[in-house]
């Protein structure tokens, strides 16, 4: 296996990056996960935007995207695979011990591993913490993960894949990794941007082609949702068809299958979708 580190690629093996570097120490740095098929990743200039928003927000420098492409493409061709999840992580780099930064520069990772296509359906608990939309990291995709991985290790013990959060006035926010779509009354809506959640990818795709509506909507619209579906770069549209213990549904219903469908087309028309 081969990844890309500081400008070129290396060996997975022999690959280090520094203990002292500010992403290990004190979760200073940004990532992007990216759908790699046949050697090509998926809404690469989205998600590269979104690093360097991501990268701004904290305060680092902004990604030399060139080498990022760069390593992008050479590690999918290092390692040919049919499916796999692009990693890209960025940190404030070799830094003292502390919240302060060092002056070494940035520390750029790439890495790929295959996985599998996700499936049609799953479960989603809700959860007693809430996502701080007033913070400094609210809407950064950061490697400040530790709180995704308190709620996920929860959904994980009542047999679901994800984990939903509400903010902290009480209004539905997102998944760990994902957004949220709800159907009520038969309409599509997601949370607003300004709800805290992440500006995904596959949301923004989602709202655009399948035309879902940004609504500010309490948690418990989730008791009362017709359907319910999630988007992530992985899941790409995938049904919930079970929600803490209500039972929705045994398959994808009409609106959540629609949207499948819709994305399903329309990214396999357009792999590097703009604007």
């Amino acid at each position: 296996m081969k990844i890309w580190l500081d400008g070129a690629l290396q060996d997975a093996e022999s690959a280090r990056v520094s203990v002292f570097d500010h992403g290990l120490t004190v979760g200073d740095g940004v990532f992007e996960t990216i759908k790699a098929e046949h050697g090509r990743a998926f809404a690469l200039t989205r998600h590269l935007e979104r690093l360097t928003t991501s990268a701004r927000g904290l305060g680092l420098p902004d990604p030399d995207l060139d080498e990022v492409r760069r390593g992008c493409e050479a590690v999918m061709a290092a390692n040919p695979m049919a499916l796999g999840r692009l990693r890209l992580t960025y940190t404030g780099g070799v830094s003292p011990l502390g919240s302060d930064r060092g002056d070494a520069g940035p520390t750029l990772v790439i890495a790929l591993s295959e996985t599998r296509r996700r499936p049609d359906t799953t479960a989603a608990v809700t959860v007693p913490w809430t996502r701080n939309e007033r913070g400094a990291l609210a809407g950064l995709k950061t490697t400040s993960y530790g709180e995704n991985v308190v709620a996920l290790a929860r959904a994980r013990e009542q047999g679901a894949s994800e984990a939903l959060f509400a903010n902290t006035v009480g209004a539905l926010c997102e998944g760990t990794g994902s957004n949220v779509f709800v159907v009520l009354d038969g309409e599509l809506h997601t949370p607003p941007l300004h709800s805290g959640c992440l500006a995904g990818i596959t949301r923004a795709l989602t709202v655009a082609w399948a035309g879902a509506k940004e609504t500010d909507l309490p948690l418990d619209a989730l008791e009362r949702a017709e359907e319910i579906f999630l988007t992530s770069t992985l899941r790409d549209v995938q049904a919930v068809t079970r929600i803490d213990g209500r039972q929705l549904a045994d398959a994808p219903g009409p609106v959540t299958a629609e949207a499948m469908r819709i994305f399903d087309e329309q990214s396999a028309l357009d792999f590097d979708p703009r604007y």
